[in-house]
């Protein structure tokens, strides 16, 4: 028998302010045409002045436990995956293991950007599969609205706040494809090309710092490498793009989803694509556009999905599960 990380709950939370593109009109050179023709974004959502990445994934974590019909004492872990935490330290994670009343267990954050939902979902399998753990809060959490550069058009438009959170727990499987939970993941990094995107600041720099971004050179990059890791990932878990019911990508840009899809030859009628609604939330994306997969109907149990996501870094990967 194999050990494997299988999801049992699923949520998300979206703060109450809704940014349609038409926001923007009064302050940049720009219009809701040329937004929708170059991302497929169409509103976005922004978190108030108070409200904080470790509160919006506590809601989203409660969401997923309630879907599970788990309590927060059932858990033996918190991943979240974040770059906008809420302070330099303690981790946010460990904030939200306070605010759900988890005594028990441990909590830490994981940063790759925009894929860091891969990344934690890599590492809470791991974590299973090795008897560490036998049930995971995996989360993704962003509040982007607080790093942007309103004079910039070129990534001000693109980026929106949210949260989302599965719960994975262990189960046995006979380790082969037919599987339910994780069956396969693949990461990757290349420090050679952190100006591409990247926030100029820190705390060694003393200040916050704004998200900057040469989306020429992003999306030249993006196509490929998430087809690749798309490929190794299925390879690893010993299925087909044929196999596949749905792929639920990193919601960065319409124009890159289309592409990796046609690179994997799937029709877009098996691609979850909330991007129109949410823009990119970055680490919140994949888990967000799960959930909203889930309450749609079409994500079930027993559906085999790739999920892929790049970021900076550039820090890029794909997992592969069954539902």
């Amino acid at each position: 028998m194999t050990r494997r990380a299988i999801v049992t709950g699923v949520g998300h939370y979206l703060p109450e302010r809704v940014v349609e593109n038409s926001h923007f009109e009064s302050f940049l050179d720009t219009s809701d045409e040329w937004i929708r023709a170059r991302s497929g974004i169409e509103r976005r959502h922004f978190a108030d002045e108070r409200e904080t990445t470790s509160a919006m994934a506590t809601q989203a974590a409660r969401a997923a436990l309630a879907a599970a019909g788990r309590a927060p004492d059932d858990v033996d872990a918190i991943i979240l995956a974040t770059s906008t935490a809420d302070l330099t330290f303690p981790s946010s994670a460990t904030m939200v293991q306070a605010e759900l009343g988890m005594t028990r267990g441990f909590a830490f954050d994981i940063q790759a950007v925009c894929a860091g939902f891969v990344f934690a979902l890599a590492n809470a399998s791991a974590l299973i599969a090795s008897g560490q753990a036998e049930r995971i809060l995996v989360i993704g959490a962003e509040t982007f609205s607080k790093l942007m550069d309103w004079s910039d058009r070129a990534t001000c438009v693109l980026f929106g706040d949210g949260a989302g959170a599965l719960l994975l727990e262990a189960g046995e499987g006979t380790g082969t494809a037919e599987d339910r939970g994780i069956l396969a993941t693949d990461l990757h990094s290349d420090g050679r090309h952190k100006d591409i995107l990247y926030v100029d600041g820190g705390v060694s720099t003393e200040r916050v710092g704004h998200l900057r971004m040469e989306g020429r050179e992003v999306f030249r990059h993006a196509i490929d490498k998430l087809a690749a890791t798309a490929q190794a990932a299925m390879d690893k878990a010993g299925v087909t793009s044929t196999d596949v019911d749905w792929i639920v990508p990193h919601q960065a840009n319409i124009r890159i989803i289309q592409g990796t899809a046609r690179k994997m030859q799937m029709p877009m009628d098996n691609v979850v694509v909330t991007v129109q609604d949410h823009g990119n939330t970055s680490a919140a994306s994949i888990p967000l556009a799960l959930s909203v997969g889930v309450a749609r109907g079409q994500i079930r149990p027993g559906d085999l999905l790739v999920t892929e996501a790049i970021g900076g870094g550039l820090a890029w990967g794909s997992v592969v599960l069954r539902w």
